[in-house]
Formats: structure tokens, C-alpha cells, sequence
């Protein structure tokens, strides 16, 4: 199986700031490698503050790393001028966590999906207003609502329309960052089943950061465990669940609710003053630890 995403010894460092002096700097990504599969849907959880958001943003260079390389179908993002960046661009894209933000108040929605098209120089400005309507039908929305703002909308129906900008190009590989974490939960399975439909319809490859546990089990095939900016664990998602090695994932996994009423939470503690900064080493077929 070719892998379309290659991310190797990934770092990313914040300078500190302080109001009068320097403080000590972050090192939000250290030394992160994986790779994803054409078509695979790969999971990146962790607590707040493990580095998964961060790591997907310097995938697409949306936050420049400090050091390490990134290779989109053999290309490596990194050493691409800002011209060369944009073009590419069109081959992957991101759905953000949230649906409120990330569309332009004063923009209506379908001139804020047609923008890529647009940037790109993809059809006559006719036929990306065609394209915007159907993208807008794929998604499940009512394409005579293009014209509307983002304010006249639901929280779900916004992540749709994020959800039709980020695929208008036909991308490769989506990083959906944490994309239904900000909505209700009865929203949340028709967006997940959303984004498996179009993975289906159009080949999608997902880079999926999420915190909800339960769902990662439900959807990615492999899942990369992060703490304090290192991966800890890489697994299918099913021996990741079944058979956890690290002791950090195995805590993570202790908080996950029980959906018997009365059944009792065993919470496995972990001392982060134990926590050691040891390299990935395969304990079984596939699976990785940093034991």
C-alpha cells in the first residue's frame, strides 16, 4: 500500500514571550513520523496540548515547522516556494474544528466556496458557480442557498459548507481538524457519516484529529497516540483499543465513559514525572510503542 502522506522527525518550537523579558520557548512537535496510507483514515489524539493540532497545521504549512520533512504524494511541502506552496495547495486541504470561525461573516457562503476554484483558475465563473451548487447538494444542502450568510445558518449546516470548500479542488488528503467536536451530538454522526460518504465518492485520504475517543474507534484505521508533543503509540485502531502497550495510552483509555448506566469507571493514573522521551520500536505486527 503507497503511502500519500510521509511526515518525518517533524519539530515545531515557539519562542517564549514575556512582557519584559524572554520566557523558555515550547517545543510543541518532537521529532513526530508517520505515515498514511492512500484512502486510510488516520487518527491523531491526545490531550489538549499533546501537539495534534499543531502537527497537522505544519503538515500543510499553515504553521512553518522548525525542522523535519512532509511528503504529499512524493512532494516534499517543505522546500516549496510560496508560489509552488499555492499550487499545490489544491491537493490537500482542512475542514476546522470550528464551524463559526472559520467561515467570512460578511462573505456570502457560496462565494466563500467558490473562492478555491477561483484562486485556482478552475472554469469560467459560470461553471464554478455551477460547481459550488452542486458541492453544495453533495454535502446535503439546498443549493438554492448559496446566496445566504454564514449567520443563517446552523452549526452543522456550516460545517457542511466547510466541508464543500475544503473538497471544491478534489483533494488528495483532508486533515479534519477535530471537526464535529464543537457540535451537538445528533449533529455530529450525520456530519461523521458526511465525511466516510465523500471518502467514498471521491478517494479521500484523512488525517483525523480528534479527542473523542469513542469515535476515532468507530472510523480511522490506524491511530497515533500524542503526549507532550511526542507520539507515543501507532496502531490499527482495533489493537490499539484491545491491547494497549504505553501507559499513557492506557490512561487515556481508562477515561473513556461506559455506556452501561452504573457501570463503574476504573481511571488508570499516569505519573507524567515518570514520562521518558524513547523512540517508537514495533512491539507487534504494525504496532508501535515507545516502550
Amino acid at each position: 500500500m503507497s503511502h500519500l502522506l510521509d511526515v518525518r522527525h517533524l519539530v515545531k518550537d515557539f519562542a517564549g514571550r514575556g512582557w519584559f523579558r524572554r520566557t523558555a520557548g515550547v517545543r510543541a512537535v518532537d521529532d513526530v513520523s508517520f505515515s498514511v496510507a492512500k484512502g486510510e483514515t488516520f487518527g491523531l489524539v491526545g490531550e489538549s496540548g499533546s501537539g495534534k493540532t499543531t502537527t497537522g497545521r505544519c503538515v500543510l504549512r499553515l504553521v512553518e515547522p522548525t525542522s523535519g520533512a512532509v511528503r504529499i504524494q512524493d512532494v516534499d511541502v517543505l522546500t516549496l516556494s510560496p508560489r509552488d506552496l499555492r499550487r499545490a495547495r489544491r491537493h490537500f486541504q482542512i475542514v476546522f474544528q470550528d464551524p463559526y470561525s472559520s467561515l467570512n461573516p460578511r462573505r456570502r457562503v457560496g462565494e466563500s466556496v467558490r473562492e478555491p476554484l477561483a484562486i485556482h483558475r478552475i472554469g469560467t465563473r459560470d461553471e464554478q458557480r455551477l460547481k459550488v451548487r452542486a458541492l453544495f447538494e453533495m454535502v446535503g444542502l439546498d443549493p438554492a442557498d448559496v446566496d445566504k450568510f454564514p449567520h443563517e445558518f446552523s452549526g452543522g449546516q456550516r460545517q457542511r459548507i466547510g466541508l464543500a470548500r475544503a473538497v471544491a479542488l478534489e483533494p488528495s488528503l483532508v486533515i479534519c481538524d477535530e471537526p464535529v467536536s464543537s457540535l451537538d451530538v445528533s449533529v455530529q454522526a450525520q456530519i461523521m457519516n458526511l465525511l466516510l460518504d465523500l471518502q467514498e465518492r471521491l478517494g479521500l485520504t484523512y488525517l483525523f484529529i480528534a479527542h473523542d475517543l469513542r469515535l476515532v474507534r468507530q472510523v480511522c484505521d490506524r491511530v497515533a497516540v500524542m503526549y507532550r508533543g511526542r507520539l507515543v503509540e501507532v496502531a490499527p485502531a482495533e489493537a490499539l483499543f484491545t491491547a494497549p502497550v504505553h501507559a499513557y495510552t492506557k490512561a487515556l483509555l481508562s477515561a473513556i465513559p461506559h455506556l452501561k448506566p452504573g457501570q463503574k469507571l476504573e481511571r488508570i493514573p499516569f505519573d507524567a514525572a515518570q514520562f521518558q522521551r524513547v523512540d517508537l520500536r514495533e512491539v507487534e505486527a504494525g504496532h508501535f510503542a515507545a516502550v
